[in-house]
């Protein structure tokens, strides 16, 4: 290039078939490093095919996270309104009871009125359900409390020892909650060969055995209460749930009122 007032070349470069290509080398890799940067450090990755499962998998962990938080901040809006009641002087401080030993006194309450309609009711339901009132006697080998039903849905297989099968086989409906029949701890989450998941949740010398969730909410090593939920069926495999006591086999069809 020159001045057009002198006549004096201002610079030079030169052009060859070398330095074009390596140009266009360079800026297709710098492209490239370009696009999979925004792939994996940005929500475009979740267009693309093979994100979806772990996208929902995510929704449905964040899910369970919000319905917990709900839970806890209204405790926590009760708790508040006792305080300012207590504040305020509208109620005497020796009468403040925890929430979950009001709800406990209201029950009892409840219960132990006496009350003609109840007592019929009670005695016709006896009558009718006296099989399944008698799966908790004292036949039941050990266990003095009921378990929660470990998951809805339909018996398709019992349990036979003699076959060396000790687990009661459920089907149940896509997106079921599976729940944990005690409290206690879930000593065991492992993924198994057909991408579903087993547990097992301990709490002393009973043993729960969960085989083929399709999405567990729990992490090992996770403290749960009764009831809780630890996992989702995917619909596709059917749950199997063993129950051990000590050591020794317990029919969950003799303890768990399906």
């Amino acid at each position: 290039m020159l001045d057009d007032t002198t006549l004096r070349e201002v610079f030079h470069f030169r052009v060859s078939l070398l330095g074009a290509i390596s140009v266009i080398t360079i800026s297709i890799i710098a492209l490239i490093v370009l696009l999979s940067v925004l792939i994996v450090y940005t929500p475009i990755r979740n267009i693309l095919p093979g994100y979806s499962a772990s996208l929902r998998q995510q929704l449905i962990d964040e899910s369970a996270r919000v319905d917990s938080l709900q839970a806890d901040l209204r405790l926590q809006r009760q708790y508040l309104d006792v305080i300012k009641a207590l504040t305020a002087g509208d109620i005497q401080s020796d009468s403040v009871q925890s929430l979950d030993s009001m709800q406990r006194v209201e029950k009892v309450q409840i219960v132990s009125q006496p009350n003609e309609a109840t007592e019929a009711f009670l005695s016709q339901y006896e009558q009718k359900e006296r099989d399944r009132l008698m799966l908790f006697s004292s036949t039941a080998p050990r266990f003095v409390r009921q378990l929660y039903r470990p998951v809805r849905g339909v018996i398709v297989a019992s349990p036979r020892p003699d076959h060396h099968v000790y687990g009661v086989t459920v089907h149940a409906a896509k997106n079921e909650t599976v729940v944990a029949t005690t409290r206690g701890t879930l000593v065991s989450v492992e993924r198994l060969m057909d991408d579903t998941y087993a547990v097992t949740l301990q709490h002393g010398n009973m043993v729960t055995s969960y085989c083929h969730i399709g999405h567990v909410l729990k992490q090992q090593g996770t403290k749960v209460e009764a009831g809780e939920s630890i996992g989702l069926m995917d619909g596709e495999h059917d749950l199997v749930v063993e129950l051990w006591d000590a050591g020794q086999f317990v029919n969950p069809e003799e303890v768990i009122v399906w």
